[in-house]
């Protein structure tokens, strides 16, 4: 397992979302867009949480793309 590195800008913009809590897209593989707050972050994993407080668990791997909702 790769060690989390949190100097990477990455890391660092999502634990931003984080701290500020952003609502954000997150668009998967899938083609799926997800909306809601990123809660926390692993080396596998990012949790969002929706407007219903229902927390989803996204594997890294299938994300395309986060940016912060307009």
């Amino acid at each position: 397992m790769s060690e989390f590195d949190t100097t990477l800008p990455s890391v660092r913009n999502i634990q931003n979302f984080i701290q500020e809590q952003n609502e954000v897209e997150l668009k998967l593989v899938t083609d799926d867009l997800i909306v809601g707050k990123i809660v926390w972050q692993d080396v596998n994993c990012i949790c969002l949480m929706d407007h219903y407080e229902q927390p989803t668990i996204v594997w890294r791997q299938a994300i395309v793309f986060i940016k912060p909702k307009p």
